[in-house]
């Protein structure tokens, strides 16, 4: 088991992932009822597939019945550049400046698996992007990877929070690693003070206030006629630019499909605002943001001038 565990590392180090841990599969009582709260609360806003699927988020057993152990792989996307290099004023989340990551990090677990299944024809697995009704976060903790930051995000001593997170569950048991139990945000407080609308609490996020619900998430037009979206025209950034460990310790990914596409860079405020739905399909073709769709960010845009 030992063996195998440490084959399946390598295997995942090889495969382009940077951070690799191991957990059991075991009740997650404590997660399932905070998310729970949190959707009584309506923190959920309109994204109402958090609630239709909230019984597998919070048992893994109701999503994959023969869990018995999740492999969670992290995988770093920062690219070194910052708003301040775009030509426009206008600001774009970097996670979506290059290739959709559901489709890179799947492609990569789904070739990682398959490794796993040629050990042996009983072994069954699936693979798991952020589109899965899985806690992943509360799994990369429990694999050692990092902890989850007072901007919910998860958090890295050795690459911040600048990761997309993937699994793979497995039916079989394998070597555990020791789950990250320490709280090293301390007594910071930088992600809540310098969020713009107020959205953060304490490992609490109140997704209607937040920019990235309301620039990616909301459909039409927006509910309140005052919201400041902070020059923000695609998901937004503030709680990881602010974070000490983000400052720190951020290594530049030497995946280049991560890296900012050229219009990203180049495109003016001007470019922006005359962006039609042909050059919209252009620019994100395979891109994550694709998800807010040609009049989600010409509506963003326009907010914003």
């Amino acid at each position: 088991m030992n063996d195998f565990t440490f084959e399946i590392k390598s295997k995942a180090t090889e495969i382009g992932f940077e951070k690799i841990g191991v957990a059991e599969i075991k009740p997650i009582n404590n997660a399932k009822l905070n998310l729970e709260k949190w959707i009584s609360k309506g923190n959920h806003a309109s994204m109402d597939w958090i609630e239709k699927r909230k019984n597998e988020r919070g048992d893994i057993y109701n999503y994959f019945p023969e869990a018995v152990s999740i492999i969670s792989v992290g995988m770093n996307y920062f690219s070194g550049y910052q708003q301040s290099d775009l030509s426009s004023e206008f600001k774009f989340s970097n996670y979506a400046w290059g290739d959709d990551y559901h489709k890179v990090l799947k492609k990569r677990l789904k070739i990682l698996l398959e490794w796993i299944k040629n050990a042996s024809p009983e072994i069954k697995g699936v693979v798991c992007v952020d589109t899965s009704p899985v806690m992943e976060k509360v799994w990369a903790e429990k694999a050692g990877l990092g902890w989850q930051g007072k901007h919910t995000n998860l958090i890295t001593r050795d690459y911040g929070s600048w990761l997309f997170l993937g699994e793979i569950i497995l039916n079989i048991p394998l070597e555990y690693d020791k789950p990250f139990i320490d709280d090293l945000c301390g007594t910071c407080t930088a992600c809540i003070d310098d969020c713009p609308p107020g959205a953060l609490s304490e490992y609490e996020i109140d997704s209607k206030k937040c920019i990235s619900y309301q620039t990616i998430e909301h459909r039409g037009d927006f509910d309140e006629p005052s919201i400041d979206l902070d020059s923000w025209i695609y998901g937004c950034d503030i709680c990881q630019e602010v974070c000490p460990w983000n400052k720190k310790f951020a290594k530049i990914t030497e995946k280049k499909s991560f890296y900012p596409r050229n219009e990203i860079i180049e495109y003016s405020d001007g470019d922006w605002k005359q962006l039609n739905e042909d050059q919209f399909r252009k620019i994100f073709k395979d891109s994550p943001a694709k998800r807010t769709k040609h009049s989600g960010l010409k509506r963003n845009i326009k907010k914003n001038y």
